[in-house]
């Protein structure tokens, strides 16, 4: 029998829902951002549960406080793809005995800071004793059923956007885990992408409430994951022609001899949104979004045709299905 660190965490879970009885009718299908159930004819509650685990999770110089506000971000990310407010989350926290009452406290800070940013609250949750620090989030949140953005629904000649640039955080990552010196002007950015990441809920909110989306994930696992997701959900490809990348990433990947178009494809941990925008609701779209101080940059269409490439500096390269994946990475 192959062991987790052969399956990868994506084949983990398609060994645990093969194992489930499906609930009848669910409002979202196992393997979206989100889960829901029906409350009413027409409105769903939303709950996300996500984990952050010390050893995978958190990287060097990492404080507790700023793990703890990565935890809810990590959820709330999740909620701004289907255009969902959050309301409450729960958390259980698992703790090393070691960890003293100053520990808890930045915890427990780093808890309120992440959700009272997004405008929800902690109801409640649990604590045990662990190896290492776990804390896990569930949050919840209320919608109507036609404002909830799926992964399935994508159609050919859409446009596809992102609403930020990439790279900063997969360089900030190789600067902590390889201990890299790199100039201050560029530390400080690349660092603080890892320390201080930010959910785009308004603009996750703002587009589902107008109807602009066919469909909608986070790129937390890599830009190139979060585009084969959605191919492989809404049965098509893309075709990248742009891809943002931070000025401070391409620096970076200058002083290193690295190709900075992989550090923005394959990096992860950046929860910016990937979406199909409607044809003819981009421009109104695109506004929506600057109107609220933030960017929406098209990247590329869907196609019928179910490949994904990049066709960028006169070449026309194949976008492979590589991201973030625990177990394995």
């Amino acid at each position: 029998m192959r062991k987790v660190a052969e399956l990868g965490e994506r084949k983990v879970i398609q060994v645990i829902i093969n194992s489930l009885d499906k609930m009848p009718n669910m409002p979202v299908p196992f393997g979206d951002d989100v889960s829901a159930i029906k409350i009413g004819k027409t409105t769903l509650a939303v709950v996300k549960m996500d984990m952050l685990v010390g050893k995978t999770d958190v990287p060097p110089d990492m404080s507790l406080r700023q793990a703890a506000r990565k935890a809810i971000v990590m959820n709330v990310s999740d909620f701004a793809a289907k255009g969902v407010k959050p309301i409450a989350a729960l958390v259980s926290l698992g703790l090393p005995k070691t960890f003293n009452e100053e520990n808890l406290k930045q915890i427990s800070l780093g808890l309120n800071e992440g959700t009272r940013e997004y405008g929800a609250y902690i109801i409640g949750g649990d604590t045990g004793e662990a190896s290492d620090l776990v804390i896990s989030c569930s949050l919840i949140g209320v919608c109507e059923n036609q404002i909830l953005v799926r992964r399935s629904t994508a159609q050919p000649g859409d446009i596809v956007a992102v609403t930020g640039e990439f790279g900063k955080t997969a360089a900030g990552l190789k600067v902590l885990l390889e201990k890299l010196k790199v100039p201050k002007e560029i530390q400080k950015p690349l660092t603080e992408a890892v320390f201080w990441p930010k959910a785009r809920l308004k603009e996750g909110i703002t587009l589902a409430q107008a109807g602009f989306l066919s469909s909608s994930i986070d790129s937390s696992d890599g830009l190139a994951w979060s585009l084969h997701e959605l191919s492989v959900a809404s049965d098509i490809g893309f075709t990248i022609d742009f891809v943002p990348l931070a000025s401070e990433a391409i620096e970076f990947a200058k002083l290193f001899n690295l190709n900075p178009l992989n550090l923005g494809l394959y990096g992860g941990e950046e929860y910016e949104l990937v979406v199909t925008v409607k044809r003819e609701f981009w421009d109104k779209a695109k506004k929506a979004i600057e109107n609220l101080g933030g960017k929406l940059i098209k990247i590329g269409e869907v196609t019928e045709e179910k490949r994904l490439i990049a066709k960028i500096g006169g070449e026309t390269l194949p976008i492979e299905p590589k991201g973030w994946e625990h177990f394995k990475n």
